[in-house]
């Protein structure tokens, strides 16, 4: 059977190249993403990023001055555009970039001092698999190190749904590539395997406002994709305040254990 999760992600990486776009159009969903990730990366740390996409947002992360980076995605042109774009940047010293499978990553345990999903897990097909590589990608952390699962989660998508039928909008699907990962699910796995975690909401303004508050009082139809300007707004609101549960995209950060 052919694989159209893959074949998707091998045309966003031949259609976008080294743009933001080929992992996601909404730019600041990405920068809000970046912004909390960059939050816990320490000096010197050695950094895998699973899911990497064309690495965009993994040179963001030379900004907090890891010791290396190593991105892993399965589509080849991502991975291609990835080692292009650190050849430009004379950065190969520092990152690496490999095609992988999240769910068998090639390296050995204990080798990173923080390990990120980056929208990865929400591309595997079945809750399984989804802890398959949450497991992966805590046996290649370091005890005392961190893993950051940079996901998107089905209870907001509930949750904005309700609110959009209250004023009778669409609801909010996930893409047919997608299978958003359930918080309840998460947490009582973690919890079963005694990893401590705590959940950062990094975008609950931004999707109340740019899901809905957005319909509501602009004609977003004239804009394409995420383009409407009132999301910079709603992106700015969210670099100073959170909360309610709106926000799709969250992270969950996990401690392995000495």
């Amino acid at each position: 059977m052919k694989d159209h999760i893959k074949d998707y992600w091998e045309n966003q990486g031949k259609t976008f190249k080294n743009s933001y776009k080929a992992s996601w159009g909404d730019q600041y969903a990405i920068a809000l993403e970046i912004q909390e990730i960059c939050n816990h990366i320490n000096k010197n740390d050695d950094i895998l990023d699973a899911g990497c996409a064309n690495g965009y947002s993994s040179f963001q992360y030379n900004d907090s001055n890891p010791s290396s980076v190593t991105g892993v995605d399965f589509a080849k042109n991502m991975i291609h555009h990835a080692k292009e774009q650190s050849r430009k940047l004379n950065l190969e010293n520092k990152f690496s970039f490999y095609e992988g499978d999240v769910r068998k990553l090639s390296f050995s345990n204990s080798t990173f001092d923080m390990s990120i999903s980056t929208r990865v897990l929400i591309n595997l097909r079945n809750w399984e698999e989804q802890k398959s590589a949450i497991r992966e990608l805590i046996r290649v952390t370091k005890n005392g190190g961190k893993i950051l699962l940079s996901e998107a989660f089905y209870e907001p998508l509930v949750l904005l749904n309700s609110m959009r039928r209250l004023v009778s909008l669409d609801p909010l699907y996930e893409h047919d590539f997608n299978k958003y990962i359930k918080k309840k699910k998460l947490e009582k796995f973690l919890e079963q395997n005694q990893y401590p975690f705590e959940c950062k909401e990094i975008s609950s303004v931004y999707y109340l406002g740019s899901r809905f508050l957005r319909e509501l009082i602009t004609d977003y139809n004239s804009y394409e994709g995420y383009s409407n300007p009132i999301n910079k707004q709603f992106f700015e609101l969210e670099e100073k305040y959170n909360g309610g549960g709106f926000g799709i995209q969250q992270i969950y950060i996990i401690n392995k254990n000495e």
